[in-house]
């Protein structure tokens, strides 16, 4: 009877130890798939706010444009060694968009007063700005913070301030 019992009790702990074991391993693949997806959603926010910037960048310059008074008020011009769109309005103030320290930056003055790049507003965080005009054609590159371009093609049309 003694045998018996001892059989008994090496059974109950040897069904413990594999309840225990199995245990062991359903948490450790849970912890496995949480990890994993943890990782999965973490690459694809940082996707999604890489394509957010980008998108935001060309849509604020298109923006820029198309607020602009006609196809004589945009120009492309030197400014502190950099390309700065500018944008008249057709009343003696102007606004210029351009890269300056890591940002994209708007300054808005009246037409010909000296400021210079480090004068405007922060807009966003960028890696470039590339900028010409030609022929009535606007090409805009923005580039983020990881080096990734967009860009942006515009047909300037409409009548400039000349021809009122």
């Amino acid at each position: 009877m003694i045998t018996g019992m001892k059989r008994r009790l090496t059974e109950y702990r040897f069904n413990g130890l594999i309840a225990l074991l199995l245990f062991g391993v359903f948490a450790v693949c849970v912890l496995g798939v949480l990890l994993t997806g943890a990782d999965a959603y973490r690459r694809l926010t940082e996707r999604d706010k890489d394509a957010y910037n980008r998108r935001t960048y060309v849509q604020y310059m298109a923006t820029r444009v198309r607020q602009a008074a006609g196809a004589g008020s945009v120009s492309v011009e030197d400014f502190g060694g950099e390309d700065a769109l500018v944008l008249l309005d057709g009343k003696g103030w102007a606004t210029r968009v351009y890269f300056y320290d890591g940002y994209i930056m708007e300054l808005y003055t009246e037409d010909g007063f000296p400021l210079g790049p480090e004068a405007g507003q922060r807009v966003m965080e960028a890696g470039g700005l590339e900028m010409s005009l030609k022929d009535g054609l606007l090409s805009v590159t923005c580039i983020d913070i990881g080096g990734k371009r967009s860009s942006l093609l515009l047909s300037l049309r409409g009548r400039s301030s000349d021809e009122e």
